[in-house]
């Protein structure tokens, strides 16, 4: 018999100047960068989450702590590999992964798809199992104003 689950991950941080903007494993020209103990890519945090939530693994503070030298300034996209490794030991699949990243600026049209091919890959499924899409918050909030960015995620996993 198949089981099937599905979990929502969340993350935000903030924009600073001095950073590489790094989103899905993409680094994005712009003039600040997010704030984080790892590369702070939010999107791939998200998605982390979500696979998390479904194969109840917990979340990444407690798989990546950030008081753990070891992830200081790592890419967010070895830990999604990680995480990967994590579920084919727990015998899952992804099936798909849908991410929303909540940014007033930069647009990051032109990188989704470089975005869903990374995290495919780290996740070594197809890329058609993959969309990532964003949206502004029409200027409200922190990610409307400009100071820091949101990502949520869902993924579908599968068991047979």
């Amino acid at each position: 018999m198949t089981e099937l689950r599905i979990g929502h991950g969340y993350d935000v941080h903030r924009l600073v100047p001095g950073r590489p903007l790094i989103l899905g494993g993409v680094e994005i020209p712009w003039e600040k960068g997010l704030l984080g103990h790892s590369d702070a890519d939010v999107l791939t945090h998200a998605v982390m989450d979500a696979l998390c939530g479904a194969s109840k693994l917990g979340d990444i503070g407690k798989l990546f702590p950030d008081t753990d030298p070891r992830y200081a300034g790592i890419s967010s996209l070895e830990l999604l590999r990680q995480v990967a490794s994590l579920l084919a030991e727990g015998g899952w699949t992804v099936v798909n992964i849908d991410a929303t990243l909540l940014a007033q600026a930069p647009k990051v049209g032109p990188f989704r798809r470089e975005m869903e091919s990374k995290l495919a890959a780290a996740l070594k499924i197809p890329p058609d199992r993959v969309n990532v899409k964003a949206t502004t918050e029409e200027g409200l909030g922190f990610t409307g104003d400009g100071s820091g960015m949101a990502a949520h995620a869902v993924a579908l996993l599968e068991k047979l």
